[in-house]
């Protein structure tokens, strides 16, 4: 039997909550570093987004944090079924999810989206569709922390 990656029934999938800041770009590198060991060479394309959380709220104000809550156990399998759906829509091959919860200070990493594809086209558009699907199905409760101490609940979702 020769050494060598294994072959692969679906996509790739590395989908993680977290409740401490992470840096987005050490976590590409340890990805990159799991896809090769897994598919023997990276894919020829990926796409990538990291989302930081803007210093002013949704109406302007300065912004000391945000918090975002979760139901553990159901919004990462959430998460699963969203990046799993995204990659066999689009024939991704592997797929990376981290996306903080509790509070997230301005500046702070808040999401990180990356879709590894035999091509661009399906990397670019499955990391957009992927990406939108968790800013309107993912099950996170936001509220915004407002400089001058009062908070709100945030309701639906920013533009893109």
């Amino acid at each position: 039997m020769a050494d060598g990656p294994l072959p692969l029934d679906g996509p790739l999938l590395a989908i993680a909550v977290e409740p401490a800041p992470f840096d987005p770009l050490q976590s590409l590198a340890a990805w990159h570093t799991k896809l090769a060991a897994a598919l023997g060479d990276l894919p020829a394309a990926e796409s990538h987004f990291i989302g930081r959380v803007r210093p002013t709220a949704a109406g302007g104000e300065a912004l000391s944090a945000l918090e975002l809550e979760h139901y553990p156990g159901m919004t990462e399998a959430q998460l699963h079924t969203l990046a799993s759906a995204a990659a066999a829509r689009h024939g991704a091959t592997a797929v990376l999810v981290r996306h903080r919860v509790g509070r997230v200070l301005p500046g702070e990493s808040i999401v990180l989206v990356a879709v590894a594809a035999s091509r661009r086209g399906p990397a670019l558009r499955c990391c957009q569709e992927l990406l939108e699907a968790l800013k309107h199905e993912a099950p996170f409760w936001k509220r915004e922390w407002l400089a001058a101490g009062s908070s709100s609940w945030v309701q639906g979702n920013t533009p893109l």
